[in-house]
């Protein structure tokens, strides 16, 4: 399927390529071991502990893409306390984005507070990761607002041009499993001490796009990018037209979380929101390709 013939019955614009650019696979030895990796890390037993909850792999996100019309899905890490576990799962990401190049593309992790974090940033950069992430403050044991123990990843990501995937939360509402407490606040103090990386803020950066009005968070955020990952639980459908009408649309990425959330459905429902057919072409996949630098054309699968 080339991008240029890929076609999808959410979307208007038959021409449009779809991106989707927050989705979760795991190596199906992980499946196999979860009891095991649920005991060893305590970020993943809350989210995955559960057996009936999906491990997805390589094959039914393809599988999924190919139902929803997405072209291209950004394949995230899990944040992983213990480092060895973060290469195992880099090395997955990186073997299944060599096989699905230009459809399935990896965004690896590591854990900011284990030596050698930088250099495994660095290795998997290097090897065809398009960026970091997902970091995760709770779940790692660092704290954004500190910047000791990021500075060597940023200095990373920001030598070879690539954005840091930063899961960020809200600072109200409700409470589920994975909230954590990397609230906007902390990403705040972030961008205040690395004021040039390129920032992806999941889940809608925590709220932090409301707080742009203020002039100076607007300037700290001059190079964030908000992906829409997990939205359905988190805010109504408005919060696209209130973001997109706050800072813009080239500053939203679509991502469904995937599995979490299904990819039909999310994308379905984004198509029927009051987005003209530009910002509906920014949001599903050119901005993606943009902040991730994805090379998309000329693929068959």
């Amino acid at each position: 399927m080339s991008r240029q013939v890929q076609t999808t019955q959410f979307a208007h614009n038959a021409s449009r390529t779809l991106v989707d650019a927050h989705t979760h696979i795991f190596p199906p030895e992980f499946a196999r071991v979860r009891a095991s990796l649920s005991q060893r890390d305590a970020w993943f037993g809350e989210l995955y502990g559960n057996p009936k909850i999906s491990l997805a792999g390589e094959s039914e996100l393809f599988a999924s893409m190919e139902r929803a019309g997405v072209y291209c899905s950004l394949a995230c890490g899990f944040p992983w306390l213990d480092d060895g576990i973060c290469r195992a799962h880099n090395d997955y990401l990186l073997d299944v984005a060599a096989r699905y190049p230009g459809r399935i593309a990896a965004v690896t992790v590591v854990s900011p507070t284990q030596p050698g974090a930088a250099e495994e940033a660095e290795r998997c950069l290097r090897a065809g990761a398009v960026g970091i992430g997902e970091l995760n403050a709770d779940a790692q044991g660092f704290d954004l607002a500190d910047p000791g123990s990021l500075a060597a990843v940023v200095d990373v990501c920001q030598r070879l041009a690539k954005p840091v995937l930063l899961h960020v939360s809200e600072p109200v509402g409700h409470l589920y499993p994975g909230k954590g407490t990397s609230t906007p606040d902390r990403l705040q103090t972030f961008l205040f001490n690395f004021p040039e990386v390129k920032v992806v803020a999941a889940h809608w950066g925590g709220g932090l796009p409301f707080y742009e009005l203020m002039p100076e968070v607007a300037s700290l955020a001059r190079n964030v990018v908000y992906d829409t990952a997990a939205s359905t639980y988190l805010y109504s459908p408005q919060v696209f037209r209130t973001v997109i009408d706050l800072v813009g649309a080239e500053r939203v990425l679509v991502g469904t979380d995937f599995a979490l959330l299904r990819q039909d459905r999310f994308i379905r429902r984004v198509a029927r929101l009051e987005l003209s057919a530009d910002e509906l072409d920014l949001i599903l996949g050119k901005n993606a390709e943009r902040v991730y630098d994805l090379s998309l054309g000329g693929v068959d699968a």
